[in-house]
């Protein structure tokens, strides 16, 4: 599956997997999903493992920016995980865009980049932050 959505903390932390290249029809399952956890929370903290992801398809491509654009001031922080000086730069390129604190990691710094999304929200888990997975 080229995305995999895990919440975390109760969905209040969702990490996603992005793996090959994305399709429209991949935006088209996943959007309900996280539009669902926005309405649950109010703002949500991100991590995007974009280790062995290799970009979009153009209708991807613009289905993610109408998604970014709709709920990036629903965002806490973002963390993106990669591999390549281009994922580096989209979180560059995505700090003027929302009010989240944006960080890349390296894929080999996967357990800070884990660490930095979970600081501070680890006291507040309750019985309700058990892990919930789903794939797209």
């Amino acid at each position: 599956m080229p995305i995999k959505l895990n919440e975390e903390n109760g969905g209040k932390i969702v990490i996603v997997h992005l793996t090959g290249k994305l399709v429209k029809a991949d935006y088209d399952q996943i959007a309900p999903e996280f539009e669902r956890l926005v309405r649950q929370h109010g703002s949500l903290r991100l991590l995007c493992d974009m280790t062995d992801f290799h970009g979009w398809q153009p209708g991807a491509a613009w289905q993610d920016l109408k998604l970014g654009i709709a709920h990036f001031a629903h965002v806490e922080r973002l963390a993106i995980v990669g591999e390549t000086k281009w994922q580096h730069g989209m979180a560059m390129f995505c700090r003027p865009f929302t009010r989240a604190i944006v960080r890349y990691f390296d894929h080999a710094e996967a357990t800070k980049a884990h660490e930095w999304i979970d600081e501070g929200m680890l006291a507040h888990a309750g019985p309700d932050a058990s892990m919930h997975s789903s794939e797209r």
